[in-house]
């Protein structure tokens, strides 16, 4: 009888100790998983709520999106995350001019994409609706009509290292980089790269390549 209670016993502490462990293991499943999740939506995907028409039909106002702030550059094509406290325009000699726009509506967080990078030369002509980057027409399958506003700049011009000439996809809509309270776009000022739009559902698509997609 005695060596019967003693297997009993062992028999339930061995069944505790299991379900201790069992639930050991879940806790540090659910630790783990919530960590990883924490550091990406901490590092590595910010979600981003797009306001305003600037980019239809690419990103319609009320989309949301994640953008990252991990990559390896920002080239032709990326739709970036800007924030736009200060316009940095180009004098006779392609020299920087910082333009203080406190008081400006435009003076906020705007979402557009990349025509052109530091040492690329851009032209717009109006007349013939071209955007020309380093010679080249532009294939802008992404914009929503043709281009009608050259903006304040006199072209053609060379974009400095570190800066960025960005335009919506909304092509007429748009206060970018022809606007003078926007103006060049500096490195430093971009929080990150938009790579995937999330909501709504309908609509879930990949950013990355944008440029090379037709948006019919």
């Amino acid at each position: 009888m005695e060596e019967n209670m003693e297997t009993d016993t062992r028999e339930t502490d061995k069944s505790e100790n299991k379900l201790l462990s069992d639930i050991m293991e879940v806790v540090e499943s659910t630790l783990i998983t919530v960590f990883v999740i924490v550091m990406v939506f901490t590092y590595i995907l910010h979600p981003v709520n797009v306001v305003g028409t600037s980019m239809i039909d690419t990103l319609q106002n009320g989309d949301r999106i994640f953008m990252t702030t991990v990559y390896a550059d920002i080239s032709y094509g990326d739709i970036v995350v800007i924030d736009n406290n200060m316009a940095y325009l180009l004098d006779a000699n392609n020299d920087i001019v910082e333009k203080n726009i406190d008081g400006s509506a435009l003076k906020e967080c705007i979402i557009k994409r990349v025509i052109a990078e530091g040492g690329q030369t851009l032209e717009i002509v109006p007349e013939t609706h071209e955007v020309i980057v380093d010679g080249k027409v532009l294939d802008e399958p992404y914009i929503k009509e043709l281009t009608m506003n050259a903006g304040s700049f006199n072209y053609p011009i060379t974009i400095p290292d570190g800066y960025f000439f960005v335009m919506g996809d909304n092509r007429n809509g748009s206060a970018d980089s022809r606007n003078p309270d926007v103006g060049l776009i500096k490195k430093d000022q971009i929080y990150g790269k938009a790579i995937l739009r999330y909501a709504p559902l309908s609509k879930f698509r990949y950013l990355g390549n944008s440029y090379k997609q037709s948006n019919e």
